[in-house]
Formats: C-alpha cells, sequence, structure tokens
C-alpha cells in the first residue's frame, strides 16, 4: 500500500495546471472569434432595413397593379400612395396609414420615385432604380 502511495505521489507532483502562456494563447483565440462575430452581426442589422423597405415598395407595387386589374385598366393615374395622401391603391393595401414613404408612379403603374417619411423607419434611406439603400 505504501508503494501505490509514493507512485501516486511522484504522478502528480509535475502536474500544478495551465501556464500564464497557455492562458494567454485561449484569450487571444477567444479574442479573434468575438471580433469576428460582432463585426457580422453588424451587417446583418443594417440589411434587415433595407430588405423591410424593398418589402414594402414591393407591396405597394402590387397594390397598383390590384387597382389596374381591377379597373380593367392599363394604365394608372400618376399619383402619390403616402402615409398622409390617399392614393388610388390605397385600398388594395391592408394598412396604408403605417407606409414608411411616399411613392409616386407613372401611368404605367411601375414606381419610378420615393420618399421616405421624415422621422420614419426609412428615413435616412435613398430610392434608385425601384431598390431602397439605407
Amino acid at each position: 500500500m505504501k508503494y501505490v502511495r509514493s507512485l501516486m505521489q511522484k504522478a502528480y507532483r509535475g502536474q500544478g495546471g495551465f501556464t500564464l502562456v497557455e492562458l494567454l494563447v485561449v484569450v487571444a483565440i477567444l479574442g479573434v472569434i468575438a471580433a469576428v462575430v460582432v463585426l457580422n452581426v453588424g451587417g446583418f442589422m443594417g440589411s434587415g432595413q433595407t430588405d423591410a423597405a424593398n418589402t414594402e415598395a414591393h407591396q405597394v407595387q402590387t397594390a397598383i397593379i390590384a387597382y389596374m386589374a381591377y379597373n380593367h385598366s392599363s394604365t394608372a393615374p400618376g399619383t402619390t400612395v403616402s402615409a398622409a395622401t390617399p392614393g388610388i391603391a390605397d385600398d388594395y393595401l391592408v394598412d396604408p396609414g403605417k407606409l414608411q414613404a411616399t411613392y409616386t408612379y407613372d401611368t404605367d403603374g411601375a414606381i419610378t420615385a420615393a420618399v421616405a417619411t421624415t422621422g420614419g423607419k426609412w428615413d435616412g434611406c435613398v430610392f434608385v432604380n425601384g431598390q431602397w439603400t439605407c
């Protein structure tokens, strides 16, 4: 029994834990991983606003097409659809009062311009070539 105990003490004598260098390497690796994750999450936040703005524009375009189909018309008056001013496509939107921009479309029903509502969700976004960029 005494022999087994002395062998166990010899086996455990040289093991005291991690060295400072090993701990610093692990902390550095975790820092690099955290930096990569934070930078990637920041990119997702901006794209969500742009996607939501483009979805709204698509819904307005769909409402204009629905107006033209319901009225058996190949043209739509060049009016504006906005949260403040009722437009011809308002009847085909679920809640036109919650639109975040004013949309102008030509007689063919294509959206030609859009301006974000001041202080709204898309404020600071730009509508170019049929797409929002935030």
